[in-house]
């Protein structure tokens, strides 16, 4: 620890992402990313952009970008804010709309970022538990509080949580924002994109990354009410007025418009999610119904950790958390239908 850190750099616990290894022929099941590269428009798009153009700044606003999304959303420009990837997204917002003197709400086994940005901007929180089913209860919300978020679907649980759930928080939470963060929504979900025109505290934050297989290029969104969203753009404007580059923006633009790739992306997803959940379900593990990319796993007889160490050595990587009530879960990312085969096998041979 330096002498010449700040204090609140002594005090931060930094969020730990899932291993990206360098080795090859890995098998790499434990960050979520979609098995199925980009739209071929993205490629040809991206590679359209490619110049002199480069040279100079993109456009700070990215109303291209904003003016695609609210199209596709059917929404207004001014309900769009987007961002060098959800996890930016959601940063600015901790520090735009979650910073007051109530502590915000959200639970106990969720997206591990959140405690970070807390402790980042010195925002009081607490942590509301699941079910021990791990569902979550929206009633549990219906409390004083500075703001509320949790994904839909939870992660790493995969559960999901209904519009009419949603709703219901909504109207008996009108004091403080509710944050839906939809980063696997698109995988069995539907978005609460439509309530946004009749909860003015509603925000929903949304990237790229999963469905869109857009990880490597850092693209998140949030959609909401105009004031909400001018909230974010006044603290974006305060750190960086130029988070999304051209590249990332005409990418983006041409995910969104080719809608026939994605919905054929997602659903082989979904459908290779189905079959992996019965293989699992016949070799021992108790699975979560998943509405998102991957599914969470317990094995009855089997340590979570030594499973997830023995997958490695034979060169598949699984996500296992060390937090309490889950530390004997795996979370498994949906690969194609030859991944997905070569993690049964290994499974198979280490169990029997």
């Amino acid at each position: 620890m330096s002498r010449y850190w700040s204090k609140v750099v002594k005090q931060l616990s930094p969020y730990v992402p899932g291993e990206q290894p360098k080795l090859a022929k890995l098998i790499k099941l434990n960050t979520n990313e979609n098995p199925y590269g980009p739209s071929p428009k993205v490629i040809k798009a991206i590679q359209a952009e490619l110049g002199d153009k480069l040279r100079l700044y993109p456009d700070p606003a990215s109303v291209q970008l904003r003016q695609t999304i609210a199209d596709y959303y059917g929404l207004n420009i001014a309900q769009v804010f987007v961002g060098n990837g959800s996890d930016e997204v959601l940063a600015h917002l901790f520090n735009a709309l979650l910073k007051h003197d109530k502590p915000i709400l959200f639970p106990d086994i969720s997206y591990s970022f959140y405690p970070v940005y807390c402790g980042l901007y010195g925002i009081d929180y607490q942590t509301i538990p699941l079910a021990d089913d791990f569902s979550l209860n929206v009633k549990d919300y219906v409390r004083d509080n500075g703001g509320i978020i949790f994904p839909n679907p939870n992660a790493p649980t995969g559960q999901l949580v209904s519009l009419a759930d949603i709703e219901y928080l909504l109207k008996n939470n009108t004091d403080s924002v509710l944050v839906i963060d939809e980063a696997y929504i698109d995988f069995g979900g539907e978005t609460a994109v439509r309530l946004i025109d009749h909860y003015p505290n509603l925000l929903v934050t949304q990237t790229l990354s999963k469905s869109r297989s857009l990880a490597g290029l850092r693209v998140g969104l949030a959609m909401g009410h105009e004031d909400l969203i001018e909230a974010l753009v006044r603290v974006k404007d305060s750190f960086n007025s130029y988070p999304m580059d051209c590249l990332a923006s005409v990418g983006a633009i041409a995910a969104f418009e080719d809608k026939k790739y994605f919905e054929s992306t997602c659903n082989k997803v979904i459908q290779s999610r189905q079959m992996l959940t019965e293989a699992l379900t016949q070799l021992g593990f108790e699975i979560q119904a998943s509405a998102a990319n991957f599914i969470f796993a317990h094995h009855p007889q089997r340590d979570a950790a030594e499973l997830a160490a023995a997958l490695r050595e034979q060169g598949v990587i699984v996500r296992h958390f060390k937090q309490a009530r889950i530390e004997q879960h795996l979370r498994i990312t949906v690969g194609t239908a030859e991944q997905n085969a070569a993690l049964l096998s290994v499974l198979s041979a280490i169990l029997c």
